[in-house]
């Protein structure tokens, strides 16, 4: 006899602002307490010490976790001149102290060698696993490893502000993969100087942003439940960079169980003028994303994930299927 799952079938995202000082597994324990949420995640870990939007994924919704962490990200951070830490952030012993203070000018310069595709080296302190170990437990050991630099993509780098000689307000918009510790390293390199995150705050994950986040104290004191509906997000929010195809209730049936179906032509060209439009990334959890499409029914006023799955050869052949009963 299965076991039966504790806490109640909830389904959707909702967009949480963390505060400092908690991790983001302890945000998603927390949230799925308040939700009483038999199965929750979340959309892109946030450091300890950084606050802002932090995704968390109830249900059905888990299924599209990989879609938002390939997601575009925005960042608002401080970098502190002066001292660079082991952590690269104000956490971090000083391994490092220098008195030179770059310019506002000298900063925007700089900045905009960093946009585009570059190679960055994650750092030491990151989630990455060597040999089977998170490098930050390593770090913490002591030991230093060897990271090999990635490429990821930075749209936009954009001084915001300074404050003091000491301090640098930036703005980045980012790919998948990147490191605002690692960008600060590497900025305070190019400028000849030392430097640390101070403050950082992310603004927005793919489609969720502030104006829909709610703060994890306001959060914790309700415990009306349809109020707590009504801060769920649908599970498609995260997939509306996908081409959506309808379905009927038949088809339906059939994709939730696993089954492929047979599209009409005018649905293989909709698929195919939605493919063209889109501006999402190449590839997703190892797919091919020119293929991948969302099947949707009509369900009373809304337009409910039936599943994933990748177009070929006239077909639709399902690879996530949603059940969101």
């Amino acid at each position: 006899m299965s076991r039966k799952k504790k806490g109640e079938p909830v389904h959707g995202w909702l967009v949480l602002d963390k505060p400092e000082d908690v991790t983001s597994t302890q945000a998603v324990g927390i949230c799925r307490r308040v939700f009483n949420a038999q199965k929750a995640g979340h959309g892109g870990t946030l450091d300890p010490l950084a606050s802002g939007i932090l995704p968390i994924a109830f249900g059905e919704a888990t299924k599209t976790v990989g879609y938002v962490m390939e997601a575009d990200k925005e960042y608002v951070f401080t970098v502190k001149w002066g001292s660079s830490t082991t952590t690269q952030d104000r956490e971090g012993a000083v391994t490092g102290t220098s008195d030179v203070r770059p310019s506002r000018e000298a900063i925007a310069e700089a900045l905009k060698g960093f946009v585009g595709t570059i190679s960055q080296v994650p750092p030491q302190y990151s989630a990455i696993k060597v040999n089977g170990e998170r490098a930050y437990d390593l770090a913490r050991d002591g030991e230093t490893v060897e990271l090999a630099a990635r490429q990821v993509v930075v749209h936009e780098a954009v001084l915001r502000d300074c404050p003091s000689e000491d301090e640098a307000a930036i703005f980045i918009r980012c790919g998948k993969g990147f490191y605002i510790r690692a960008l600060v390293r590497d900025l305070a390199g190019v400028l000849g100087a030392e430097a640390h995150v101070s403050k950082l705050r992310r603004t927005r994950v793919g489609a969720f942003a502030e104006d829909a986040a709610i703060q994890l104290s306001i959060l914790q004191q309700m415990s009306d439940k349809a109020a707590l509906d009504d801060r769920l997000i649908p599970l498609e929010t995260a997939l509306d960079d996908i081409p959506a195809l309808a379905v009927t209730g038949e088809e339906a049936s059939r994709l939730r169980q696993g089954r492929e179906i047979v599209l009409l032509p005018h649905q293989v060209e909709a698929f195919r003028e939605m493919r063209h439009s889109r501006s999402g990334p190449s590839t997703v959890n190892g797919e091919d994303a020119s293929r991948i499409c969302l099947a949707t029914e009509r369900c009373g006023d809304e337009d409910l994930a039936v599943a994933l799955g990748e177009v070929r050869a006239g077909r639709f052949m399902p690879v996530r299927v949603f059940n969101q009963d």
